[in-house]
């Protein structure tokens, strides 16, 4: 077993530079360095929960398009990141005010959730106060 102390960072391949930041500001994260996008490194943001983001780029494929999210083929890969949060209605409300499309809705054993693409259609599931989904999983396949 390796002794994994917590998650560093999510690597996000991106296609247009300053809307993808803004995207990312908007929900609160920071651009710590850009440690040279155009050669194909990455651009770190950091949020104050210690999340950080690679924004990697600049795609040059099939921009505009989520493959693993997008077409009836489903490919391997991570489909997208959850987020942890104190109250759904913040996120809510944060992103009809910044005119972000909330693109799902799901209520799973009381537990409210949303979902919002970024510019290149990356998914984020915000997920509101409750158990971890892997206790509510685990409840729903014994019966609880």
């Amino acid at each position: 077993m390796l002794d994994i102390q917590r998650l560093d960072h999510v690597g996000i391949r991106i296609s247009d530079r300053e809307s993808s930041i803004a995207f990312y500001e908007r929900l609160g994260f920071e651009v710590v360095i850009d440690g040279g996008y155009d050669a194909g490194h990455p651009i770190v943001m950091r949020h104050p929960s210690g999340l950080v983001f690679n924004l990697l780029g600049p795609a040059t494929k099939r921009q505009g398009e989520n493959v693993l999210m997008d077409e009836v083929d489903k490919y391997p890969g991570i489909t997208h990141v959850a987020l942890k949060i104190n109250a759904i209605e913040d996120a809510e409300r944060l992103f009809a005010d910044g005119g972000i499309a909330v693109t799902g809705r799901r209520e799973f054993r009381g537990v409210m959730a949303v979902f919002v693409r970024d510019p290149d259609r990356n998914v984020l599931e915000i997920i509101g106060p409750g158990p971890d989904v892997a206790e509510l999983i685990a409840d729903h396949q014994h019966g609880s």
